[in-house]
């Protein structure tokens, strides 16, 4: 049953709570929007639905959008076995969360690409699940930079140490790293977090002679800063459907 929020937004009940009503006339105008603010660069633009309903990824799809991403592994995959067999054979699908390893099994037989991966033990179970259904994961290994307590992600020294076993592990394939800047650091701090995220994957080519071709970083309050310093894959969620 659909009613007007104190926002004056549309909401609607659902399983998933109360939605906010997404309008892909909305979508399409906030897409061409950060498109022109990014330009001339073209990260992927990953539309963050994990505080939405199916009714964000229907009208995300219909504006354009083809990467979905989510953060809470029961509600999300439930989420993307009700949508529409088109929708769901023709767009990517990102965990974004913290992921328990319990959970690895069935985010991998729902997701395409996980970035959230900070310890060997997640890579492993990783592994093992998408060897089950005879899968190459695409995963990204998050870093916590910022060095935040309450924070997942691997410290630069750890992961060093765990890296050349992961990237021998046979279902994964490590396409690059992930990081969450500090929320509500200025603008010296937000460039120096990107770059240095930048600097430590250009390390790790090197030194592993690998290639990471994926940086994702950067969300709604800071995305056009993430790009100048290098980001590929942006993470928007509000800026996109509100």
């Amino acid at each position: 049953m659909s009613h007007i929020s104190e926002n004056n937004h549309k909401t609607e009940n659902s399983y998933w709570g109360v939605d906010v009503l997404v309008d892909a006339a909305v979508v399409r105008a906030n897409l061409i929007d950060i498109k022109n603010k990014i330009a001339p660069l073209k990260p992927r633009i990953i539309g963050v639905t994990k505080y939405f309903g199916l009714n964000a990824i229907e009208e995300g799809y219909e504006a354009g959008l083809r990467d979905f991403a989510e953060s809470r592994a029961l509600e999300a995959i439930e989420k993307i076995k009700a949508l529409s067999p088109q929708i769901r054979e023709n767009s990517n699908f990102h965990f974004i969360g913290h992921l328990q390893t319990n959970k690895a099994e069935k985010v991998v037989a729902n997701f395409d690409y996980i970035h959230s991966v900070d310890s060997l033990k997640l890579a492993k179970a990783i592994s093992k699940a998408a060897c089950l259904i005879n899968k190459r994961e695409k995963v990204l290994l998050q870093v916590n930079n910022a060095q935040e307590e309450q924070k997942f992600g691997y410290t630069k020294e750890q992961l060093k140490k765990d890296l050349a076993e992961i990237l021998n592990l046979k279902g994964l394939e490590v396409i690059g790293l992930m990081n969450m800047a500090t929320l509500g650091a200025n603008e010296v701090r937000l460039k120096e977090l990107f770059s240095d995220l930048r600097k430590f994957r250009d390390e790790l080519e090197q030194e592993f002679n690998i290639k990471l071709p994926e940086l994702s970083m950067g969300m709604s309050n800071d995305y056009q800063i993430a790009v100048q310093e290098g980001a590929t894959m942006i993470r928007i969620g509000r800026k996109l459907f509100n």
